[in-house]
């Protein structure tokens, strides 16, 4: 069993294949974390005790402020960041959490509303209940285990039981107390068009930690974060993972306190989140998943990069991912039925699979200005209708997508003309714009009804493979006028609900079709995201040198089969070296193009078709095969990674130079190969031992800002 009880020490012991999380209930009342990490136990050790409240019933032998803690209240004795503030009818927020019982099941509870990790395996779930008496709040914690995977996830259900509304005021849904705090965070910060870089700083005394208070999961910050020890390296040294499978804003709490222990908290946080608990109402949080690895950083990645792929994603609708052709880059807003068609065959003849159509082809949508709502055909654009178009799109046998950005209005629009109230909005202030667009209130009923009706009518007979999700602007002056004003604190959430609602909505629709997801490129590439969308457009930046950082990045927490990357250029690319480099980036996940095909040279397609025959080999490594890097592009001027597969027979390796460099070797390693075995470079012609590819594949540099290298080992039998 991967969950026990020890009724004799009253210990709960719960174990991965690799790993261990153990605490104990002291005096049968409080759940004191012993450890999390490698198959050992710890005990609680002795911390020095100053000016510490305690129980007159427990003494000195416990104390809230300096035991580490499962899960803590406000106010309640323990000084440091607390997981749950719930105010009362008395009007204080006093919180203070007694184990009341427990059970042990197999599989996991489904939480309703809301995106969460499928079973794997000998899932198994610990419910442990807490009881806060005079409120009588209960507050389950749900531990569901992922033994084959090394993956923990955490979230709460609060209960009212008592006969006054009470207010929730902050709610996380995971906490871990450390002994120690001798470790580095990594976090993915950045910006729009350059997301996900990686920061590694010393923890120090008092709070740190990443967040977002955008209504989304951000380009700024992601919510991915990890806990490594100072000297751990790719594959050596203790780290721990954290991740929250939502979309919306987060907090990712570390605090280190007056004894050195570390405390690190995943949620919701309090900011823009409250939450009115009427008696006998009960609040889910978003669930929180967690790792542990001896193995370094990069074992740390492949834990999650195997738990999302099997946990998180949804299934593939297609034998192979398409390679799509996207019209944004090429057309932007001047897209029309003989543009298309035009597209149609170039993408036909290079064998591309698909033919994305981008923004433009609804209402009045000429520019960003205008339209947004108005989710009916533009027949000025096509004059039979969006059925009859995209059957002859079908006719050259390649697949179609389509755009959308169902979360925003344009003021100068139909929609918002006649619902301006639909928009999420404090009264008596002025409205403010992002990118021409405000943001609808996708918790109000009538909202979503609106949206599904009208896709229902747009898309009713047309055949629709792909749907490329957008949302362009974060929220601000969130409020809701379908809540009253007790109520406003929950309108940040409720939205991310019904974005929610909207997505399982098409996925139940279009049950065939695939969903990508997009946010101003890589604004919301987070789990929760990842549930309904088969994979996530990286970036809006598709300069080669930046998407090196970007990719590498994002693959610290997240697998490359969510990874969308195009070969992308508002110009043609006639230069084959340049067309070949940004083919060698976009290999590191799921590959597609944004250019435009129908102006480029024949020999520009015949490459193209060429590079798609050559990712087809290799798409099946890319996407299941385990992930290793060798060079840091945030540390050097180079990126080099390999894929292997689960037998180590197959060995994808890359090496990518961001930048111009004098003439210099360097080698390359692959710890993984076998030392007695012979390989066989399939796309280079040359033979290795398997003692040669561990000591290392030598490169040279090129001063040149192209320039790239592959290759792909086959263990001869």
């Amino acid at each position: 069993m991967a969950i026990t009880f020890d009724e004799k020490n009253s210990k709960f012991i719960l174990d991965t294949e690799n790993t261990r999380y153990a605490f104990k209930l002291l005096y049968g009342k409080f759940p004191v974390h012993l450890h999390y990490g490698a198959k050992k136990d710890e005990d609680i050790k002795n911390k020095v005790i100053s000016f510490a409240p305690f129980y007159e019933d427990t003494g000195l032998s416990y104390l809230p402020d300096y035991h580490m803690s499962e899960y803590n209240g406000f106010d309640s004795g323990d000084y440091r960041g607390y997981s749950l503030r719930v105010r009362n009818g008395d009007g204080n927020s006093v919180t203070m959490l007694r184990y009341d019982s427990h059970r042990i099941f197999k599989g996991r509870l489904e939480l309703q509303n809301l995106p969460f990790a499928d079973e794997y395996a000998n899932t198994e779930t610990l419910e442990l209940c807490l009881v806060d008496d005079v409120t009588k709040v209960r507050v389950l914690l749900y531990y569901t285990v992922f033994e084959q995977l090394d993956v923990i996830s955490r979230y709460v259900s609060v209960e009212n039981h008592g006969e006054d509304t009470v207010c929730i005021e902050k709610c996380m849904s995971l906490l871990l107390d450390l002994p120690e705090c001798d470790y580095d965070m990594l976090s993915l910060c950045g910006i729009y068009k350059n997301e996900r870089s990686i920061v590694r700083t010393p923890l120090h005394y008092g709070s740190q930690g990443v967040f977002s208070r955008r209504g989304a999961s951000s380009h700024q910050m992601n919510p991915f974060m990890a806990l490594c020890k100072h000297n751990a390296t790719q594959n050596s040294g203790e780290v721990y993972g954290f991740n929250f499978v939502y979309s919306g804003s987060f907090s990712n709490e570390v605090e280190v306190d007056q004894n050195g222990m570390t405390r690190v908290q995943i949620g919701l946080g309090s900011d823009n989140f409250s939450w009115q608990l009427k008696a006998g109402e009960s609040f889910v949080s978003p669930e929180a998943v967690m790792t542990f690895s001896e193995n370094g950083i990069g074992g740390m990645s492949r834990n999650f990069h195997r738990f999302v792929r099997r946990c998180i994603l949804p299934p593939e609708p297609f034998e192979n991912r398409p390679v799509v052709l996207n019209t944004w880059e090429a057309c932007r807003f001047d897209i029309d039925e003989n543009e298309l068609m035009n597209f149609a065959r170039a993408a036909k003849a290079s064998n591309i699979d698909m033919v994305v159509m981008d923004d433009g082809w609804f209402g009045a949508r000429n520019n960003d200005m205008a339209g947004l709502g108005d989710w009916y055909v533009n027949t000025d654009k096509f004059a039979d209708g969006l059925g009859a178009f995209v059957d002859k799109i079908k006719s050259y046998n390649i697949k179609f997508g389509i755009w959308i950005e169902p979360e925003m209005v344009n003021p100068d629009s139909e929609l918002y003309r006649k619902h301006p109230e639909w928009c999420l909005c404090c009264p008596s202030r002025q409205p403010m714009l992002s990118r021409n667009q405000l943001v609808l209130d996708m918790g109000n009923p009538d909202v979503l009804g609106y949206l599904k009706e009208m896709f229902t009518k747009t898309f009713a007979g047309v055949s629709i493979d792909y749907f490329k999700w957008d949302c362009n602007r974060n929220l601000s002056q969130i409020g809701s006028l379908c809540l009253p004003p007790e109520q406003q604190g929950e309108a940040a959430y409720r939205y991310m609900l019904g974005v929610y609602e909207l997505f399982r909505w098409f996925r139940e629709q279009y049950p065939d079709a695939m969903i990508e997801n997009c946010s101003g490129g890589g604004g919301r590439y987070d789990l929760g995201m990842m549930k309904y969308s088969t994979m996530i457009w990286t970036s809006d930046n598709t300069t080669p040198q930046n998407r090196i950082r970007i990719q590498y990045g994002s693959m610290l927490g997240y697998p490359s089969t969510v990874m969308s990357c195009h070969v992308s250029r508002h110009e043609l690319c006639e230069d084959p070296n340049e067309l070949r480099y940004r083919w060698h980036v976009a290999m590191g996940g799921a590959l597609g193009y944004e250019l435009h095909l129908p102006n480029a040279t024949q020999t520009v397609r015949d490459t193209i078709k060429e590079q798609i025959a050559v990712y087809r080999r290799y798409e099946s490594l890319i996407f299941a095969g385990d992930y290793h890097t060798i060079l840091n592009p945030f540390e050097t001027n180079y990126s080099a990674y390999y894929y292997v597969d689960d037998k180590k027979e197959r060995i994808l390796l890359s090496f990518l130079q961001q930048n111009p460099e004098r003439k210099t070797a360097l080698r390359l390693p692959i710890e993984v190969a076998e030392k007695n075995a012979v390989y066989v470079d399939e796309i280079n012609g040359s033979k290795y031992t398997g003692k040669q590819l561990m000591k290392g594949i030598l490169v040279k540099t090129e001063n040149s800002t192209n320039y790239s290298k592959m290759w792909c080992f086959v263990k001869q039998k």
